[in-house]
């Protein structure tokens, strides 16, 4: 028991970089948001919707998976879909880190639930289950939602487009699908307001099919 408790000591000491990990994403207030705000609130629109959903889910499975996702970044850092789409031969690295991070938490979690963790993780980045397809239309939604929270100072012009690029994330289930229309207004008026020339992005959106 005390090599246990001293081994999940250890990782949550890591998790706590999370606090302080910042993402690209803005709040309100006009500050960058840190990976653990993003994952709570994550976890948060998992219990709300959760009696929406076309489907009966495991929601405590869900659950885990949305606070096990984003783990491997307080070792492998956060590298935003941005950064990705600016040069997609980091991905090939993203993935990378992402594995040893995983693979040591598995490691230092061996006398505990680290496998749990471990394939947890994996099944989130396959996006084969039901649980795996909601957390990950989750983890996409949120992100489009914090945005329209921000100043739209803060909006990078390549995130006009990728206020339309959501539809595959979703379309597995109408209430996320509806939940996504929602945000997807949010991001279009927040554009119009600006000044922004909607059809455009969205020409521009279907001509270049931007994989995120």
């Amino acid at each position: 028991m005390e090599t246990q408790i001293n081994s999940i000591l250890k990782v949550l000491t890591l998790a706590e970089r999370l606090k302080f990990e910042l993402r690209h994403s803005y709040t309100s207030s006009g500050r960058q948001e840190s990976v653990a705000e993003h994952t709570w609130r994550m976890s948060l629109m998992a219990v709300l919707i959760e009696p929406l959903l076309r489907q009966k889910i495991d929601i405590a499975r869900l659950l885990k998976m949305v606070i096990i996702h984003d783990l491997v970044e307080a070792e492998a850092r956060d590298i935003s879909a941005l950064d990705v789409l600016r040069d997609p031969t980091i991905k090939a690295q993203k993935i990378e880190n992402e594995r040893k991070a995983i693979e040591n938490l598995r490691s230092n979690l061996k006398e505990t639930n680290g496998q749990e963790i471990y394939e947890l993780f994996y099944e989130f980045e396959n996006k084969e289950t039901y649980e795996s397809k909601v957390a990950n239309a989750l983890d996409k939604l949120e992100v489009q939602l914090q945005h329209n929270h921000a100043d739209f100072s803060t909006w990078e012009e390549i995130e006009y487009d990728m206020s339309y690029m959501m539809d595959k994330h979703v379309q597995f289930d109408e209430t996320l699908t509806e939940l996504k229309r929602q945000i997807e207004a949010g991001a279009e008026t927040k554009m119009q307001a600006a000044g922004v020339d909607i059809e455009a992005v969205k020409q521009r959106v279907l001509e270049q099919r931007l994989p995120v």
